[in-house]
């Protein structure tokens, strides 16, 4: 049962949630018996103290109720042993309906591991290499030049790179293509301008990048770009089946993710949570209206974004976090070998290059990036509790996960909030990591 630990919460938080304990229950009776992780084994067989696990309960169930999120569901385990599974608060504000622990979520870019896996699949059938160029499994964008510099009217002076673009590079955003969500130079400006992430297929969406030149030289910098969606283009081109189908036969099916997809569907849609952010006039949180520049989530044939297109629930990605705590094995079946998730969560940037760097500047102090991760090299200079080696990513609706493989521990928040928060929002991801750690006693 989802268990209210705050005094703070507010009345209409505590009705909904109350009002939510038989949905909970059917939800849970909805997964077959054997599918991990129904059920809670508890902070001590999780090798937590009691005492640590109901503070990280109290704490996640007190940022609901201080509206810096409508509604959220938290997961913690460790060496197989689920430590708290749990959910507080509202899905949608506009018709009160609970958050409960089967809430479907917009996950964003933590499509992107699913997206890495796939890719790697791939790889051990020997259909590609890390030091592969780019335009070997996707020729359209062979011979892109880059923009060395602009002026105001956004006329740019175009080079050839010394090399064109790996597919190690690809995998961890240092070959050099935009992306469109932040950044007013031409390159990003095109993005958005011919609707990249927008477009009706992967194969629209390839013809639009193509036709965009790389931001700087292969290698010399990391720069979040639309290099995984590139990704399922290749993974659909390589297997021969359109992307959404091989996730859905080679990794959702047996894995029992059968809440994952790129849509979602009708009979499902009372599950699905809404955006919110803090409106300040009227000082509460408000839901978001959906986007009306691109087919809905209720769209069976929306774009099948491997950069950040799918929805899921809190269930399902947990089944996929401890796939990789078990390197590539879950309930006696195998999507990949142990070397290629240790391949997957090492830092592969070049030397001298961090996170969110470049050559010249420093960027995230000891992070890397590995196969669709960010990279925990070293804990003391990110600021960080996590074990050296610890993974992670988020999604831009705040959803957000670790993994640590020191500890064969992950974490994992589901929430769905934008734009502006409450003036004084904690600081949630590192409430929930300090007490984690502070409560470990094995």
């Amino acid at each position: 049962m989802s268990r209210i630990t705050s005094t703070a919460l507010t009345p209409k938080i505590f009705t909904c949630a109350l009002a939510g304990l038989a949905l909970f229950a059917s939800s849970v009776a909805s997964y077959a018996a054997d599918t991990w992780p129904v059920k809670e084994a508890g902070a001590k067989a999780a090798g937590f103290s009691e005492e640590g696990i109901a503070s990280l309960d109290a704490a996640m169930a007190k940022v609901v109720a201080d509206q810096d999120v409508a509604g959220m569901v938290w997961l913690l385990a460790r060496n197989g042993e689920v430590a708290t599974f749990e959910s507080a608060g509202l899905a949608r504000v506009d018709d009160q309906a609970p958050m409960t622990m089967d809430s479907l979520f917009r996950i964003y870019s933590m499509t992107k591991p699913v997206t890495g896996v796939a890719l790697m699949m791939l790889h051990e059938q020997g259909l590609w290499k890390f030091d592969d160029p780019v335009s070997l499994h996707a020729p359209e964008l062979a011979g892109l030049k880059i923009m060395t510099s602009y002026d105001d009217n956004g006329n740019m002076e175009l080079v050839s790179p010394s090399r064109e673009p790996t597919m190690r590079e690809l995998l961890n955003h240092s070959a050099g293509y935009g992306y469109g969500l932040s950044g007013n130079d031409p390159v990003n400006a095109k993005f958005r301008d011919t609707g990249v992430l927008a477009s009706t297929d992967l194969d629209d969406l390839i013809a639009k990048v193509a036709d965009i030149p790389l931001l700087f030289e292969p290698g010399e910098r990391w720069s979040y770009s639309i290099s995984v969606d590139i990704q399922g283009y290749i993974v659909q081109r390589l297997s021969g089946q359109r992307f959404g189908d091989f996730l859905e036969q080679e990794i959702f099916k047996p894995l029992a993710m059968n809440d994952t997809r790129f849509f979602v569907k009708a009979e499902d849609v009372d599950r699905f949570a809404e955006v919110h952010n803090w409106d300040a006039e009227r000082n509460r949180l408000v839901q978001r209206p959906h986007r009306s520049d691109r087919p809905s989530y209720l769209d069976s044939e929306r774009l099948e974004s491997g950069g950040g297109g799918l929805v899921s629930s809190t269930h399902d990605y947990a089944r996929f976090l401890q796939l990789l705590v078990n390197e590539g094995e879950l309930d006696g079946t195998r999507l990949l070998t142990p070397e290629s998730i240790r391949i997957m969560r090492t830092n592969s940037l070049r030397d001298g290059l961090n996170l969110r760097g470049s050559l010249t500047s420093q960027g995230q102090a000891g992070q890397g990036f590995g196969v669709d991760f960010a990279v925990i090299i070293d804990p003391e200079k990110a600021n960080s509790p996590n074990s050296p080696g610890t993974y992670y990513w988020g999604g831009a609706a705040g959803t957000w996960f670790w993994v640590d493989p020191v500890e064969d521990m992950f974490w994992l928040g589901m929430i769905q909030a934008q734009g502006a928060t409450r003036p004084g929002a904690a600081d949630m991801r590192g409430i929930a990591a300090d007490i984690i750690y502070e409560s470990l006693v094995n």
